[in-house]
Protein backbone atom coordinates (compact mmCIF):
# COMPACT_ATOMS: atom_id res chain seq x y z
CA UNK A 1 0.00 0.00 0.00
CA UNK A 2 1.43 3.43 -0.94
CA UNK A 3 2.75 5.54 1.91
CA UNK A 4 1.04 8.79 2.81
CA UNK A 5 4.33 10.44 1.86
CA UNK A 6 3.97 9.14 -1.70
CA UNK A 7 0.41 10.32 -2.22
CA UNK A 8 -0.36 13.64 -3.91
CA UNK A 9 3.25 14.78 -3.57
CA UNK A 10 4.39 14.77 -7.18
CA UNK A 11 7.86 15.53 -8.47
CA UNK A 12 7.59 18.66 -10.61
CA UNK A 13 9.86 21.31 -12.08
CA UNK A 14 8.99 23.44 -9.08
CA UNK A 15 10.47 21.04 -6.52
CA UNK A 16 13.04 18.98 -8.38
CA UNK A 17 15.84 19.78 -10.82
CA UNK A 18 18.51 17.42 -12.10
CA UNK A 19 21.97 18.22 -10.75
CA UNK A 20 24.42 19.73 -13.23
CA UNK A 21 27.63 21.76 -12.82
CA UNK A 22 26.36 24.08 -15.56
CA UNK A 23 24.17 25.66 -12.89
CA UNK A 24 27.32 26.95 -11.17
CA UNK A 25 28.38 29.30 -13.96
CA UNK A 26 24.81 30.51 -14.45
CA UNK A 27 24.55 31.55 -10.80
CA UNK A 28 28.03 33.06 -10.61
CA UNK A 29 27.48 35.11 -13.77
CA UNK A 30 24.29 36.49 -12.22
CA UNK A 31 25.62 37.12 -8.70
CA UNK A 32 29.24 38.11 -9.43
CA UNK A 33 29.17 39.21 -13.08
CA UNK A 34 32.13 41.59 -12.88
CA UNK A 35 34.40 39.41 -10.80
CA UNK A 36 37.45 38.07 -12.58
CA UNK A 37 37.01 34.57 -14.01
CA UNK A 38 40.08 33.99 -16.20
CA UNK A 39 43.62 35.33 -16.24
CA UNK A 40 45.93 34.35 -19.08
CA UNK A 41 48.94 36.46 -19.92
CA UNK A 42 47.52 39.94 -20.36
CA UNK A 43 44.01 38.60 -20.95
CA UNK A 44 41.37 39.28 -18.29
CA UNK A 45 37.85 37.90 -18.52
CA UNK A 46 34.94 38.35 -16.11
CA UNK A 47 32.33 35.77 -15.23
CA UNK A 48 29.75 37.71 -17.25
CA UNK A 49 32.01 37.50 -20.29
CA UNK A 50 32.93 33.86 -19.69
CA UNK A 51 29.30 32.78 -19.37
CA UNK A 52 28.40 34.71 -22.52
CA UNK A 53 31.25 33.09 -24.45
CA UNK A 54 30.17 29.64 -23.22
CA UNK A 55 26.63 30.36 -24.44
CA UNK A 56 28.02 31.58 -27.78
CA UNK A 57 29.97 28.33 -28.11
CA UNK A 58 26.89 26.24 -27.29
CA UNK A 59 24.69 28.10 -29.75
CA UNK A 60 27.30 28.01 -32.51
CA UNK A 61 27.82 24.28 -32.07
CA UNK A 62 24.09 23.67 -32.36
CA UNK A 63 23.97 25.82 -35.50
CA UNK A 64 26.80 23.69 -36.89
CA UNK A 65 24.69 20.57 -36.43
CA UNK A 66 25.91 19.35 -33.04
CA UNK A 67 22.99 17.71 -31.27
CA UNK A 68 22.28 16.15 -27.89
CA UNK A 69 24.75 13.38 -26.99
CA UNK A 70 27.08 14.19 -29.87
CA UNK A 71 30.74 14.05 -28.89
CA UNK A 72 32.86 17.19 -29.17
CA UNK A 73 36.56 16.48 -28.70
CA UNK A 74 39.08 19.12 -27.69
CA UNK A 75 42.87 19.10 -28.00
CA UNK A 76 43.70 22.11 -25.87
CA UNK A 77 46.22 23.10 -23.19
CA UNK A 78 45.18 24.97 -20.05
CA UNK A 79 44.02 28.09 -21.90
CA UNK A 80 40.75 30.09 -21.80
CA UNK A 81 39.05 28.06 -24.59
CA UNK A 82 39.54 24.93 -22.46
CA UNK A 83 37.71 26.56 -19.54
CA UNK A 84 34.93 27.71 -21.88
CA UNK A 85 34.58 24.25 -23.44
CA UNK A 86 33.75 22.73 -20.06
CA UNK A 87 30.56 24.79 -20.08
CA UNK A 88 29.79 25.55 -23.72
CA UNK A 89 29.97 21.98 -25.01
CA UNK A 90 27.53 20.47 -22.46
CA UNK A 91 25.33 23.58 -22.72
CA UNK A 92 24.76 22.46 -26.31
CA UNK A 93 23.67 19.06 -24.97
CA UNK A 94 26.88 17.52 -26.28
CA UNK A 95 29.50 15.40 -24.50
CA UNK A 96 32.96 16.87 -23.91
CA UNK A 97 35.92 14.62 -24.76
CA UNK A 98 39.18 16.19 -23.55
CA UNK A 99 42.16 14.60 -25.31
CA UNK A 100 45.58 14.22 -23.74
CA UNK A 101 47.80 16.74 -25.54
CA UNK A 102 50.77 14.37 -25.38
CA UNK A 103 49.12 11.59 -27.31
CA UNK A 104 50.41 10.41 -30.67
CA UNK A 105 48.28 10.51 -33.81
CA UNK A 106 47.24 6.83 -33.78
CA UNK A 107 45.75 7.08 -30.26
CA UNK A 108 43.93 10.30 -31.11
CA UNK A 109 42.50 8.71 -34.25
CA UNK A 110 41.25 5.73 -32.24
CA UNK A 111 39.59 7.97 -29.64
CA UNK A 112 37.93 10.17 -32.26
CA UNK A 113 36.52 7.07 -33.96
CA UNK A 114 35.57 5.19 -30.81
CA UNK A 115 33.87 8.26 -29.30
CA UNK A 116 32.23 9.09 -32.65
CA UNK A 117 33.34 12.70 -32.41
CA UNK A 118 31.35 15.12 -34.55
CA UNK A 119 33.69 18.07 -33.93
CA UNK A 120 37.11 18.82 -32.53
CA UNK A 121 38.49 22.07 -31.16
CA UNK A 122 42.26 22.06 -31.58
CA UNK A 123 44.93 24.47 -30.42
CA UNK A 124 47.23 25.58 -33.23
CA UNK A 125 50.25 23.94 -31.63
CA UNK A 126 48.62 20.52 -32.01
CA UNK A 127 47.53 21.02 -35.61
CA UNK A 128 50.22 18.64 -37.01
CA UNK A 129 49.31 15.67 -34.79
CA UNK A 130 45.56 16.22 -35.21
CA UNK A 131 45.91 16.52 -38.99
CA UNK A 132 47.73 13.19 -39.00
CA UNK A 133 45.13 11.64 -36.68
CA UNK A 134 42.28 12.69 -38.95
CA UNK A 135 44.01 10.97 -41.86
CA UNK A 136 44.36 7.78 -39.80
CA UNK A 137 40.67 7.61 -38.87
CA UNK A 138 38.68 4.62 -40.06
CA UNK A 139 35.18 6.06 -39.70
CA UNK A 140 34.01 7.81 -42.87
CA UNK A 141 31.92 10.53 -41.18
CA UNK A 142 33.52 13.97 -41.42
CA UNK A 143 34.55 15.90 -38.32
CA UNK A 144 34.07 19.65 -37.94
CA UNK A 145 37.51 21.07 -37.11
CA UNK A 146 37.74 24.30 -35.12
CA UNK A 147 41.13 25.92 -34.59
CA UNK A 148 41.84 27.90 -31.43
CA UNK A 149 44.76 30.19 -32.15
CA UNK A 150 46.68 31.33 -29.08
CA UNK A 151 48.74 34.53 -29.48
CA UNK A 152 50.89 33.44 -26.53
CA UNK A 153 51.70 30.15 -28.20
CA UNK A 154 55.37 29.29 -28.26
CA UNK A 155 54.85 26.12 -30.24
CA UNK A 156 57.67 23.64 -30.18
CA UNK A 157 56.81 22.28 -33.62
CA UNK A 158 58.48 24.05 -36.54
CA UNK A 159 56.24 26.79 -37.88
CA UNK A 160 56.38 25.29 -41.37
CA UNK A 161 54.95 22.03 -40.04
CA UNK A 162 52.15 23.91 -38.32
CA UNK A 163 51.27 25.96 -41.38
CA UNK A 164 51.16 22.84 -43.57
CA UNK A 165 48.99 21.07 -40.99
CA UNK A 166 46.60 24.03 -40.79
CA UNK A 167 46.17 23.87 -44.54
CA UNK A 168 45.34 20.16 -44.31
CA UNK A 169 42.82 20.73 -41.52
CA UNK A 170 40.75 23.35 -43.35
CA UNK A 171 39.53 24.47 -39.94
CA UNK A 172 37.30 27.34 -39.02
CA UNK A 173 38.57 29.73 -36.37
CA UNK A 174 37.38 29.41 -32.79
CA UNK A 175 36.73 33.14 -32.48
CA UNK A 176 34.89 33.12 -35.83
CA UNK A 177 32.71 30.29 -34.52
CA UNK A 178 31.91 32.19 -31.34
CA UNK A 179 31.14 35.37 -33.28
CA UNK A 180 28.25 33.52 -34.90
CA UNK A 181 26.88 32.33 -31.59
CA UNK A 182 24.25 33.99 -29.40
CA UNK A 183 25.54 35.32 -26.03
CA UNK A 184 21.99 34.89 -24.72
CA UNK A 185 21.63 31.34 -26.08
CA UNK A 186 18.98 29.54 -24.02
CA UNK A 187 20.86 26.42 -23.03
CA UNK A 188 18.68 23.58 -21.85
CA UNK A 189 19.05 22.08 -18.40
CA UNK A 190 19.70 18.33 -18.78
CA UNK A 191 16.43 16.44 -18.65
CA UNK A 192 18.12 13.74 -16.57
CA UNK A 193 21.17 14.17 -14.33
CA UNK A 194 22.23 10.72 -15.59
CA UNK A 195 22.84 12.30 -19.01
CA UNK A 196 26.46 12.13 -20.13
CA UNK A 197 28.53 15.29 -19.70
CA UNK A 198 32.04 14.08 -20.49
CA UNK A 199 34.06 11.25 -22.02
CA UNK A 200 37.56 10.58 -20.70
CA UNK A 201 39.91 7.89 -21.94
CA UNK A 202 42.04 5.85 -19.58
CA UNK A 203 45.77 5.78 -20.17
CA UNK A 204 45.56 2.51 -22.05
CA UNK A 205 48.69 0.95 -20.57
CA UNK A 206 47.42 -2.45 -21.64
CA UNK A 207 45.40 -2.82 -24.83
CA UNK A 208 43.09 -0.12 -26.09
CA UNK A 209 42.19 2.75 -23.75
CA UNK A 210 38.70 2.57 -22.31
CA UNK A 211 36.23 5.43 -22.67
CA UNK A 212 34.98 6.49 -19.22
CA UNK A 213 31.60 8.25 -19.33
CA UNK A 214 30.72 10.88 -16.70
CA UNK A 215 27.20 12.05 -15.87
CA UNK A 216 26.00 15.53 -14.85
CA UNK A 217 25.18 14.38 -11.30
CA UNK A 218 28.64 13.00 -10.65
CA UNK A 219 30.39 16.03 -12.13
CA UNK A 220 28.33 18.40 -9.97
CA UNK A 221 28.82 16.40 -6.78
CA UNK A 222 32.55 15.91 -7.22
CA UNK A 223 32.95 19.62 -7.97
CA UNK A 224 31.15 20.40 -4.71
CA UNK A 225 33.14 17.76 -2.84
CA UNK A 226 36.33 19.56 -3.89
CA UNK A 227 35.03 22.60 -2.03
CA UNK A 228 34.20 20.57 1.06
CA UNK A 229 37.50 18.68 1.20
CA UNK A 230 39.47 21.93 0.99
CA UNK A 231 37.06 24.13 2.96
CA UNK A 232 37.43 26.36 -0.08
CA UNK A 233 36.22 29.93 0.56
CA UNK A 234 34.54 32.21 -1.94
CA UNK A 235 36.65 33.70 -4.72
CA UNK A 236 39.69 31.43 -4.63
CA UNK A 237 42.52 32.08 -7.08
CA UNK A 238 43.23 28.72 -8.67
CA UNK A 239 46.41 28.05 -10.67
CA UNK A 240 46.00 25.57 -13.50
CA UNK A 241 49.02 23.32 -13.09
CA UNK A 242 46.90 20.18 -13.38
CA UNK A 243 45.96 19.46 -17.04
CA UNK A 244 42.28 20.07 -17.65
CA UNK A 245 42.33 17.08 -20.00
CA UNK A 246 43.00 14.83 -16.99
CA UNK A 247 39.61 13.77 -15.53
CA UNK A 248 38.29 17.21 -16.55
CA UNK A 249 40.89 18.75 -14.28
CA UNK A 250 39.50 16.70 -11.35
CA UNK A 251 36.24 18.64 -11.91
CA UNK A 252 37.89 21.90 -10.84
CA UNK A 253 36.65 23.96 -13.83
CA UNK A 254 33.18 23.47 -12.35
CA UNK A 255 34.43 23.88 -8.76
CA UNK A 256 35.97 27.29 -9.48
CA UNK A 257 32.75 28.42 -11.17
CA UNK A 258 30.76 27.36 -8.10
CA UNK A 259 33.01 29.50 -5.86
CA UNK A 260 33.21 32.44 -8.30
CA UNK A 261 36.96 32.05 -8.32
CA UNK A 262 39.73 32.99 -10.72
CA UNK A 263 41.17 30.51 -13.23
CA UNK A 264 44.84 31.43 -13.66
CA UNK A 265 45.72 29.58 -16.86
CA UNK A 266 49.20 28.26 -17.57
CA UNK A 267 49.93 26.92 -21.01
CA UNK A 268 53.03 25.10 -19.80
CA UNK A 269 54.09 24.18 -16.29
CA UNK A 270 57.54 24.98 -14.97
CA UNK A 271 58.85 26.37 -11.69
CA UNK A 272 59.45 29.88 -13.02
CA UNK A 273 55.96 30.20 -14.53
CA UNK A 274 54.28 28.81 -11.42
CA UNK A 275 56.18 31.08 -9.04
CA UNK A 276 55.57 34.17 -11.17
CA UNK A 277 51.84 33.42 -11.34
CA UNK A 278 51.67 32.81 -7.59
CA UNK A 279 53.39 36.09 -6.83
CA UNK A 280 51.54 38.17 -9.41
CA UNK A 281 47.99 36.91 -9.02
CA UNK A 282 47.77 35.92 -5.35
CA UNK A 283 47.20 32.24 -6.04
CA UNK A 284 45.44 30.45 -3.18
CA UNK A 285 45.04 26.88 -4.52
CA UNK A 286 46.61 24.51 -7.05
CA UNK A 287 46.77 20.75 -7.76
CA UNK A 288 49.26 18.34 -9.24
CA UNK A 289 51.32 15.17 -9.08
CA UNK A 290 54.32 15.10 -6.71
CA UNK A 291 56.65 16.19 -9.52
CA UNK A 292 54.74 19.48 -9.87
CA UNK A 293 55.14 20.33 -6.18
CA UNK A 294 58.77 19.20 -6.28
CA UNK A 295 59.44 21.87 -8.93
CA UNK A 296 58.74 24.51 -6.30
CA UNK A 297 60.56 22.73 -3.50
CA UNK A 298 63.69 22.34 -5.64
CA UNK A 299 63.63 25.85 -7.10
CA UNK A 300 66.51 28.07 -6.06
CA UNK A 301 66.13 30.56 -3.22
CA UNK A 302 66.37 33.44 -5.68
CA UNK A 303 63.59 31.97 -7.84
CA UNK A 304 61.35 31.54 -4.78
CA UNK A 305 61.90 35.07 -3.49
CA UNK A 306 58.58 36.71 -2.65
CA UNK A 307 56.60 33.49 -2.96
CA UNK A 308 53.43 33.88 -0.86
CA UNK A 309 52.92 31.57 2.11
CA UNK A 310 49.69 29.82 2.97
CA UNK A 311 48.95 28.47 -0.52
CA UNK A 312 46.90 25.28 -0.42
CA UNK A 313 48.14 22.44 -2.61
CA UNK A 314 46.53 19.12 -3.49
CA UNK A 315 48.69 16.13 -4.44
CA UNK A 316 47.72 12.84 -6.06
CA UNK A 317 49.25 10.09 -8.24
CA UNK A 318 51.65 9.00 -5.48
CA UNK A 319 51.88 9.41 -1.75
CA UNK A 320 53.92 12.48 -0.79
CA UNK A 321 57.31 11.41 0.61
CA UNK A 322 58.67 12.94 3.80
CA UNK A 323 61.13 15.09 1.84
CA UNK A 324 58.26 16.67 -0.13
CA UNK A 325 56.18 17.32 3.00
CA UNK A 326 59.18 18.88 4.70
CA UNK A 327 59.91 21.00 1.64
CA UNK A 328 56.31 22.20 1.42
CA UNK A 329 56.42 23.04 5.13
CA UNK A 330 59.44 25.25 4.52
CA UNK A 331 57.53 27.06 1.78
CA UNK A 332 54.59 27.55 4.15
CA UNK A 333 52.27 25.56 1.86
CA UNK A 334 49.44 23.37 3.14
CA UNK A 335 49.48 20.00 1.33
CA UNK A 336 46.42 17.73 1.05
CA UNK A 337 46.76 14.18 -0.27
CA UNK A 338 43.90 12.82 -2.41
CA UNK A 339 43.36 9.59 -4.29
CA UNK A 340 41.17 8.45 -7.13
CA UNK A 341 40.97 7.18 -10.68
CA UNK A 342 39.51 8.32 -13.98
CA UNK A 343 36.46 6.16 -13.23
CA UNK A 344 35.63 8.19 -10.09
CA UNK A 345 36.04 11.67 -11.63
CA UNK A 346 39.62 12.04 -10.42
CA UNK A 347 39.97 12.23 -6.61
CA UNK A 348 37.18 10.61 -4.59
CA UNK A 349 39.15 9.94 -1.41
CA UNK A 350 41.10 12.35 0.79
CA UNK A 351 43.60 11.95 3.60
CA UNK A 352 41.63 14.25 5.89
CA UNK A 353 44.12 15.80 8.29
CA UNK A 354 43.62 16.13 12.03
CA UNK A 355 44.87 19.26 13.86
CA UNK A 356 47.00 17.23 16.25
CA UNK A 357 49.05 15.86 13.33
CA UNK A 358 50.72 19.26 13.03
CA UNK A 359 52.51 18.62 16.34
CA UNK A 360 54.14 15.42 15.10
CA UNK A 361 57.61 15.14 13.59
CA UNK A 362 57.86 15.19 9.81
CA UNK A 363 58.46 11.42 9.50
CA UNK A 364 55.27 10.58 11.39
CA UNK A 365 53.28 13.21 9.53
CA UNK A 366 54.57 11.76 6.26
CA UNK A 367 53.43 8.30 7.34
CA UNK A 368 49.93 9.55 8.18
CA UNK A 369 49.63 11.78 5.11
CA UNK A 370 50.83 9.00 2.80
CA UNK A 371 47.57 7.16 3.38
CA UNK A 372 44.87 7.51 0.75
CA UNK A 373 42.40 8.27 3.52
CA UNK A 374 38.62 8.28 3.54
CA UNK A 375 35.82 8.83 1.05
CA UNK A 376 34.90 12.26 -0.28
CA UNK A 377 31.93 13.87 1.48
CA UNK A 378 29.50 13.20 -1.35
CA UNK A 379 30.70 9.71 -2.29
CA UNK A 380 28.50 7.07 -0.70
CA UNK A 381 31.26 4.69 0.31
CA UNK A 382 34.87 3.63 -0.19
CA UNK A 383 36.07 0.44 1.46
CA UNK A 384 38.76 -2.21 1.33
CA UNK A 385 36.94 -5.44 0.49
CA UNK A 386 37.95 -9.01 -0.11
CA UNK A 387 37.75 -9.21 -3.94
CA UNK A 388 36.33 -12.74 -3.78
CA UNK A 389 33.69 -12.40 -1.07
CA UNK A 390 33.15 -8.60 -1.22
CA UNK A 391 33.25 -8.59 2.57
CA UNK A 392 35.15 -5.82 4.41
CA UNK A 393 38.64 -6.74 5.51
CA UNK A 394 39.50 -6.25 9.20
CA UNK A 395 40.57 -2.71 10.07
CA UNK A 396 43.95 -3.90 11.27
CA UNK A 397 46.30 -2.15 8.83
CA UNK A 398 47.56 -5.56 7.71
CA UNK A 399 44.87 -7.54 5.88
CA UNK A 400 45.09 -6.92 2.16
CA UNK A 401 42.01 -6.30 0.02
CA UNK A 402 40.89 -4.19 -2.93
CA UNK A 403 39.72 -0.57 -2.75
CA UNK A 404 36.14 -0.35 -3.96
CA UNK A 405 33.81 2.61 -4.40
CA UNK A 406 30.08 3.05 -4.69
CA UNK A 407 27.95 6.14 -4.99
CA UNK A 408 27.32 9.18 -7.10
CA UNK A 409 30.95 9.99 -7.86
CA UNK A 410 31.38 6.96 -10.07
CA UNK A 411 31.28 6.74 -13.85
CA UNK A 412 28.28 5.62 -15.88
CA UNK A 413 30.52 2.92 -17.32
CA UNK A 414 32.87 2.21 -20.20
CA UNK A 415 31.69 3.37 -23.62
CA UNK A 416 30.81 0.48 -25.95
CA UNK A 417 32.33 -2.03 -23.55
CA UNK A 418 29.55 -3.77 -21.62
CA UNK A 419 31.75 -6.63 -20.44
CA UNK A 420 34.33 -4.29 -18.91
CA UNK A 421 31.51 -2.29 -17.31
CA UNK A 422 29.96 -5.42 -15.78
CA UNK A 423 33.34 -6.54 -14.44
CA UNK A 424 34.10 -3.10 -13.01
CA UNK A 425 30.75 -2.98 -11.17
CA UNK A 426 30.54 -6.64 -10.11
CA UNK A 427 28.69 -7.06 -6.83
CA UNK A 428 27.47 -3.46 -6.73
CA UNK A 429 30.92 -1.92 -6.19
CA UNK A 430 33.40 -0.26 -8.51
CA UNK A 431 36.56 -2.35 -8.41
CA UNK A 432 39.59 -0.05 -8.50
CA UNK A 433 42.27 -2.72 -8.93
CA UNK A 434 44.26 -1.11 -6.11
CA UNK A 435 45.28 -3.39 -3.25
CA UNK A 436 45.20 -1.80 0.18
CA UNK A 437 44.72 -2.18 3.91
CA UNK A 438 42.33 -0.31 6.21
CA UNK A 439 43.71 1.03 9.48
CA UNK A 440 41.85 1.00 12.81
CA UNK A 441 40.88 4.65 12.30
CA UNK A 442 39.26 3.74 8.97
CA UNK A 443 41.94 5.35 6.83
CA UNK A 444 42.89 3.36 3.73
CA UNK A 445 46.48 2.83 2.62
CA UNK A 446 47.35 1.47 -0.83
CA UNK A 447 49.87 -1.32 -0.86
CA UNK A 448 49.95 -1.84 -4.62
CA UNK A 449 48.12 -2.16 -7.86
CA UNK A 450 47.06 -5.79 -8.22
CA UNK A 451 49.41 -6.11 -11.18
CA UNK A 452 52.29 -4.50 -9.26
CA UNK A 453 52.54 -7.07 -6.48
CA UNK A 454 55.86 -8.91 -6.87
CA UNK A 455 55.69 -12.62 -6.04
CA UNK A 456 59.20 -13.76 -5.15
CA UNK A 457 59.75 -17.32 -3.97
CA UNK A 458 56.08 -17.47 -2.96
CA UNK A 459 56.30 -14.27 -0.93
CA UNK A 460 54.14 -11.26 -1.85
CA UNK A 461 56.23 -8.07 -1.99
CA UNK A 462 54.63 -4.63 -2.24
CA UNK A 463 56.46 -2.44 -4.73
CA UNK A 464 55.01 0.62 -2.98
CA UNK A 465 56.56 -0.43 0.33
CA UNK A 466 59.99 -0.51 -1.32
CA UNK A 467 59.33 2.80 -3.08
CA UNK A 468 58.40 4.42 0.24
CA UNK A 469 61.80 3.40 1.60
CA UNK A 470 63.63 4.61 -1.49
CA UNK A 471 61.98 8.03 -1.23
CA UNK A 472 63.40 8.41 2.27
CA UNK A 473 66.90 8.69 0.83
CA UNK A 474 67.70 12.41 0.55
CA UNK A 475 69.34 12.03 -2.89
CA UNK A 476 66.40 10.19 -4.52
CA UNK A 477 64.12 12.44 -6.57
CA UNK A 478 61.87 9.71 -7.98
CA UNK A 479 61.66 5.95 -7.62
CA UNK A 480 59.69 3.05 -9.04
CA UNK A 481 59.92 -0.67 -8.40
CA UNK A 482 58.71 -3.41 -10.73
CA UNK A 483 59.11 -7.16 -10.98
CA UNK A 484 62.12 -8.55 -12.81
CA UNK A 485 62.03 -12.18 -14.03
CA UNK A 486 64.34 -14.44 -12.02
CA UNK A 487 65.13 -18.09 -12.83
CA UNK A 488 65.33 -19.05 -9.17
CA UNK A 489 62.76 -16.88 -7.40
CA UNK A 490 60.31 -16.31 -10.27
CA UNK A 491 60.42 -12.55 -9.73
CA UNK A 492 62.60 -10.15 -7.77
CA UNK A 493 62.29 -6.39 -7.22
CA UNK A 494 64.03 -4.09 -9.70
CA UNK A 495 64.41 -0.45 -8.61
CA UNK A 496 64.49 2.45 -11.06
CA UNK A 497 66.00 5.57 -9.49
CA UNK A 498 66.05 9.19 -10.61
CA UNK A 499 68.55 11.21 -8.58
CA UNK A 500 68.37 14.81 -7.51
CA UNK A 501 70.49 17.23 -9.55
CA UNK A 502 74.13 16.93 -8.55
CA UNK A 503 73.63 13.74 -6.52
CA UNK A 504 75.76 10.64 -7.05
CA UNK A 505 74.80 7.21 -5.76
CA UNK A 506 75.76 3.63 -6.53
CA UNK A 507 73.58 0.54 -6.52
CA UNK A 508 75.38 -0.54 -3.36
CA UNK A 509 74.36 2.75 -1.69
CA UNK A 510 70.73 2.03 -2.51
CA UNK A 511 70.90 -1.52 -1.18
CA UNK A 512 72.63 -0.36 2.00
CA UNK A 513 69.84 2.18 2.55
CA UNK A 514 67.13 -0.45 1.94
CA UNK A 515 68.71 -2.93 4.38
CA UNK A 516 68.04 -0.46 7.19
CA UNK A 517 64.29 -0.58 6.58
CA UNK A 518 63.33 -3.77 4.71
CA UNK A 519 63.44 -7.52 5.14
CA UNK A 520 66.15 -9.14 3.04
CA UNK A 521 63.81 -10.72 0.48
CA UNK A 522 62.27 -7.28 -0.25
CA UNK A 523 65.57 -5.57 -1.11
CA UNK A 524 65.94 -4.77 -4.84
CA UNK A 525 68.12 -7.27 -6.66
CA UNK A 526 68.74 -4.84 -9.53
CA UNK A 527 69.04 -1.04 -9.66
CA UNK A 528 68.70 1.20 -12.72
CA UNK A 529 69.66 4.88 -12.61
CA UNK A 530 68.21 7.46 -14.98
CA UNK A 531 65.21 9.68 -15.71
CA UNK A 532 61.92 7.87 -15.19
CA UNK A 533 59.25 7.90 -17.90
CA UNK A 534 56.21 9.91 -16.79
CA UNK A 535 52.79 10.80 -18.10
CA UNK A 536 51.77 14.39 -18.70
CA UNK A 537 50.29 14.45 -15.20
CA UNK A 538 53.51 13.28 -13.57
CA UNK A 539 52.61 9.63 -13.02
CA UNK A 540 55.52 7.26 -13.46
CA UNK A 541 54.80 4.90 -16.36
CA UNK A 542 55.47 1.53 -14.78
CA UNK A 543 54.37 -0.34 -17.88
CA UNK A 544 57.40 1.09 -19.68
CA UNK A 545 59.67 0.07 -16.82
CA UNK A 546 58.31 -3.48 -16.93
CA UNK A 547 59.37 -3.63 -20.56
CA UNK A 548 62.89 -2.64 -19.55
CA UNK A 549 63.39 -5.13 -16.74
CA UNK A 550 66.12 -7.59 -17.47
CA UNK A 551 67.91 -5.13 -19.76
CA UNK A 552 71.65 -4.62 -19.76
CA UNK A 553 71.11 -1.34 -17.89
CA UNK A 554 70.18 -3.16 -14.70
CA UNK A 555 73.07 -3.40 -12.29
CA UNK A 556 72.75 -6.59 -10.25
CA UNK A 557 73.45 -6.15 -6.56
Amino acid sequence: MPSIFDQDLPRTEANFAPLTPLAFIERTAEVYPERLAIVYGEQRQTWRETAARARRLAGALQQAGIAKNDTVAVMLPNTPPMVEAHFGVPMAGAVLNTLNTRLEAASIAYMLDHGEAKAIIVDTEFAPVVAQALELRERPEPILVIEAHDPLDEAQAPRGDIERARARLSAMGYEDLLAGGDPAFAWVWPRDEWDAIALNYTSGTTGRPKGVVYHHRGAALNALSNILEWDMPKHPVYLWTLPMFHCNGWCFPWTIAARAGVNVCLRRVDARGMIEAMRTHGVTHYCGAPIVHAMLVHASESERAGLPRGIRAMVAAAAPPASLIEGMDRLGFDLTHVYGLTEVYGPAMVCAKHPEWAELDVAERARLNARQGVRYHLQRDARVLDPETLQPVPWDGETLGEIMFRGNITMKGYLKNPQATREAFAGGWFHSGDLAVQHPDGYIKIKDRSKDIIISGGENISSLEIEDVLYRHPDVAAAAVVARPDPKWGETPCAFIELRPGASLTAEDIVRHCRQHLAGFKIPRAVVFGELPKTSTGKIQKFELRQRTGSAQAIDV
